[in-house]
Order: C-alpha cells, then sequence, then structure tokens
C-alpha cells in the first residue's frame, strides 16, 4: 500500500489517480505492466481490460504509466489545483493543528 500521507497532507484527501479513457484505450495493458503499485487491475470477463482498483496507491504527481500509453487514453487531475488544495489543507493544520 502507498504511504498514508503526501507532503504531512492525508494521501485519501488529495485528489490524485488516473483515469481511463475507455473510448481511447486499446487493452494493451502497457500501464498496467508498468506500475510498480498495484493501481491497476485486470478485469478478463469485462469488456474493460483494466480498472483503476487501488487509487490511493498512485503516487502523488507520478504520470509515468500515462506516458506508456501511446493513445492518451490515462489522464491525471490538474498538477497546479492539486497542488494549491495541498497548500491550503498544509496552511489549515498549521492556523489549527486541531485539523
Amino acid at each position: 500500500m502507498a504511504d498514508q500521507t503526501f507532503m504531512g497532507v492525508p494521501r485519501d484527501t488529495i485528489d490524485w489517480s488516473p483515469q481511463i479513457d475507455y473510448a481511447k484505450c486499446n487493452g494493451c495493458m502497457d500501464c498496467f505492466d508498468f506500475c510498480p503499485h498495484q493501481v491497476y487491475k485486470k478485469t478478463p470477463d469485462s469488456p474493460k481490460p483494466l480498472i483503476v482498483e487501488n487509487p490511493l496507491n498512485c503516487v502523488v504527481f507520478c504520470r509515468a504509466c500515462g506516458k506508456t500509453c501511446g493513445l492518451d487514453a490515462i489522464t491525471f487531475p490538474d498538477k497546479g489545483e492539486t497542488t494549491r488544495h495541498i497548500k491550503a489543507i498544509r496552511k489549515a493544520e498549521k492556523e489549527d493543528p486541531s485539523i
């Protein structure tokens, strides 16, 4: 399992994981084969060849599996928005340590 925090922020409060565009995905499984964090799961009995089963295992700001996809079928949340969200949480915790 991935770390439970990222930069001191609980990982489950950070929206960062791959999204698969199944209209583009050809089922090559390069992303599955590449990712060492068990983010993806094969679904052989489904029309979708894989799913994002463990999104919290995805390393925040990593996009490497998406770069293995020649069809650009994998996208991630906006990095700037995610960074602002993390900074806001850290600021709120400094102002009120009970958070």
